[in-house]
């Protein structure tokens, strides 16, 4: 596809408003700059002063940064072709932006702010994973009853996944599985016996025995390397969460809550991410899963890339692709195709572009909730204690992840895992026990409670169930 093309439209540059300037927030107003079509002109942060000073850090100069507290200081300074810099969406939703870029990774902030471009009749562009695992779908359809687009973006996997997955499908090519390489690579020195991922080093002598597969087990093989490394961590909630976007938006199903999550080589991928009866892991097909990059310092990484694992329908047509370099199982019944990328905002214009120009999504053509990321004890949980969403990860401690059928929320239905975060527990929790919605204390006024409700009434047509809800101070 020439994208030249496909996004040539003779009018003025799109604008956009991000919100949230962290790490894919700056990155895209970093590259926005460059990007012919586009404007990045207002920024949004928690507070004014943090996104004036992204703005500044991508350099623009200082004296064309207007900090903006009031919408008529935004209108006046966007007016005049300067930078705006605000604390609240609600400062600049006014202006003639075309797309807000969502990237706070705050679900219950996200919501807040989907609800207010949608409503305004802007676009909106969805980083916030959080945001999209608890209401995505709902947000979709909000956005298209109001005329505008919701959609995930490009430069993050589940877009990227997505529209890999729609080409291969578009192509005939007949999908067994899909997925994504997690965010850090277990990199394997032969030579000490030395394994590292994320900044943590273990001793892992074992490895080297197990560094090819060979002809063992696929299922065999990944125990063994799970036992080896199993002082690193080989599970984590984006992964998870990421996931869940795509199944949404494509139908897919994980073929065990927790995932496989397998350490293993980009070559394996094709072997290991197959059904049992090929060889992989699989009890069926349509199936999606992450794998750990396994590698050396010298060779390359999948770098959080994704991948669609297809059979070769036709042995003679995949032997000569074979034979190009192409990845192939070691029966030759699968091959992988891959995309060994996610650029964050670097790549995120051309989702906003196709919001913007032509009215689309990156997404799903028809997103809906067929599967919930949920929360479950790793240790016994306290009444009163408060699922605390911290670190990188936006995480909880005490609790692991799954994906689980979606359902709508009433008190015994499981809790999505960002819409439980930041809440009080009402009773205690054991170990090894899902957290229901009726475990939690949701925060009165919570706005993402409302789109979810929304979302369940839309695609359930369920009424509004009586959850918890705590009492402004």
């Amino acid at each position: 596809m020439n994208f030249h093309r496909y996004f040539a439209v003779d009018r003025p540059p799109v604008e956009t408003c991000v919100v949230g300037t962290g790490g894919f927030g700056r990155s895209f107003l970093a590259q926005g700059l460059r990007v012919p079509r586009l404007r990045c002109r207002v920024a949004v942060d928690r507070e004014a002063a943090v996104a004036a000073g992204a703005l500044a850090s991508v350099g623009i100069d200082p004296a064309r940064i207007h900090v903006c507290a009031t919408p008529a200081e935004a209108q006046a300074a966007f007016a005049a072709g300067d930078f705006v810099a605000a604390g609240d969406l609600a400062t600049v939703i006014g202006l003639p932006i075309e797309v807000v870029v969502e990237a706070t990774g705050h679900p219950e902030a996200g919501a807040r702010h989907a609800r207010l471009a949608i409503e305004a009749g802007k676009h909106l562009a969805v980083v916030s994973k959080e945001l999209d695992s608890v209401v995505g779908p709902g947000l979709a359809r909000m956005a298209e009853a109001r005329g505008v687009v919701s959609t995930p973006v490009d430069g993050d996997q589940p877009s990227l996944l997505i529209g890999l997955v729609s080409w291969a499908e578009t192509l005939g090519l007949d999908i067994v599985s899909a997925g994504k390489s997690s965010e850090y690579d277990f990199v394997f020195d032969a030579a000490t016996g030395m394994l590292a991922s994320n900044g943590r080093t273990v001793h892992a002598p074992g490895l080297a025995a197990c560094w090819a597969q060979g002809e063992r087990d696929s299922a065999d093989i990944v125990a063994a390397r799970a036992d080896i490394a199993a002082m690193l961590p080989q599970r984590a909630v984006p992964d998870l969460c990421e996931l869940q976007i795509v199944a949404n938006a494509m139908g897919f199903a994980p073929d065990r809550p927790e995932l496989h999550a397998p350490i293993a080589r980009p070559l394996e991928v094709p072997t290991l991410f197959a059904t049992q009866g090929e060889g992989g892991l699989f009890s069926g097909e349509r199936r999606i899963d992450v794998f750990h990059c396994l590698r050396t310092a010298a060779e390359a990484s999948f770098a959080g890339g994704v991948f669609v694992v297809v059979r070769c329908t036709d042995p003679e047509t995949w032997e000569m692709l074979a034979q190009k370099g192409h990845v192939l199982s070691r029966s030759g019944a699968t091959a992988m195709l891959y995309l060994p990328r996610h650029l964050l905002g670097v790549e995120a214009a051309t989702t906003i572009l196709e919001a913007a120009l032509r009215g689309a999504s990156s997404g799903g053509m028809d997103p809906r909730p067929h599967l919930d990321l949920v929360a479950r004890a790793t240790l016994d949980l306290p009444a009163g204690g408060v699922l605390a969403m911290g670190g990188h990860h936006h995480t909880i401690e005490g609790t692991s992840a799954e994906l689980v059928p979606a359902a709508p929320l009433t008190p015994e239905a499981p809790a999505p895992f960002y819409l439980a975060a930041n809440c009080r527990l009402l009773r205690p929790v054991a170990a090894g026990q899902l957290i229901t919605m009726g475990d939690i204390e949701v925060p009165e006024g919570s706005e993402l409670l409302a789109l979810r409700r929304y979302q369940d009434a839309t695609f359930f047509g369920t009424a509004l169930s009586p959850i918890p809800m705590a009492q402004d101070a």
